[in-house]
């Protein structure tokens, strides 16, 4: 576990122009600057990403990507959310999770109170402060030999990451035990990994037990958007919980009632 960076870093303005009501936002690069919002009054700036303005249903463009990450754990029970730019129906439903989670005023509306929480939950480098991409990948240091590029590989593990942080929020803020993430196609090999594996997707993570018990982990992963989910009674898996994100959905830890 981590520590948050003490501050938000201020600089000159770098951050996205956002979308107010149905209109698009922008795209966005990182910003380390102050975001002017639309009433003219600054908002916080962070190291990572700083968020400029409102977001809801309708808007669209990189700003709500960014923000669809940092959701994404929270999609509802067996549903994963799209990391699309379009804030749709789905997202504002997550947002409103997130919000309720962290005793937030839940309207699904995205605005100052929700990106601050988001700040204060994230590293310079976009990781959750409880996560890290080392955690994620014990294979090699550069993403490289997977079924996806080493920049989607990592994209996809960062999504990871946040759907841990929201399920580790979720149980009581104990510690979650990641023991490896992403595998090349060789270390995949290596460690006898079906050859489908979502590890090479940089989608998987497998955990300890932990405080909360390899079930206690599965049965959360189920909330958390995590459409594969291997746990105890599932062969080879009784001694971690697998879980991945990705396409279609398959769930078993049979000693778990999964």
């Amino acid at each position: 576990m981590r520590s948050r960076p003490i501050g938000f870093l201020l600089a000159t303005l770098a951050g996205a122009v956002l979308a107010l009501g149905g209109t698009s936002a922008a795209s966005a690069s990182p910003s380390t600057a102050p975001a002017s919002t639309a009433s003219g009054d600054v908002g916080t700036a962070d190291a990572c990403y700083t968020w400029g303005g409102t977001l809801r249903e309708g808007s669209s463009g990189e700003a709500v990507r960014q923000l669809q990450i940092r959701v994404a754990g929270y999609p509802g029970t067996g549903n994963q959310i799209a990391i699309d730019g379009a804030f749709g129906p789905a997202t504002r439903a997550a947002v409103t999770r997130f919000q309720s989670a962290y005793g937030l005023a839940a309207d699904g509306i995205a605005g100052p109170a929700t990106f601050n929480k988001i700040y204060q939950l994230q590293d310079n480098d976009c990781t959750p402060v409880n996560f890290t991409y080392a955690e994620l990948n014990r294979c090699n240091s550069d993403w490289s030999g997977g079924k996806v590029s080493a920049a989607t590989a990592r994209a996809n593990a960062l999504v990871t990451m946040w759907k841990l942080q929201a399920m580790r929020h979720a149980m009581g803020d104990r510690p979650i035990t990641v023991n490896g993430g992403f595998r090349s196609v060789s270390c995949n090999s290596a460690v006898g990994g079906a050859a489908n594996s979502r590890h090479m997707y940089g989608h998987a993570a497998d955990l300890g037990a932990g405080p909360q018990g390899f079930c206690g982990l599965a049965q959360a992963a189920r909330n958390h958007g995590f459409t594969e989910i291997l746990g105890p009674g599932y062969p080879g898996h009784n001694d971690h919980t697998h879980v991945a994100g990705g396409s279609g959905r398959f769930w078993s830890a049979p000693s778990c009632g999964i």
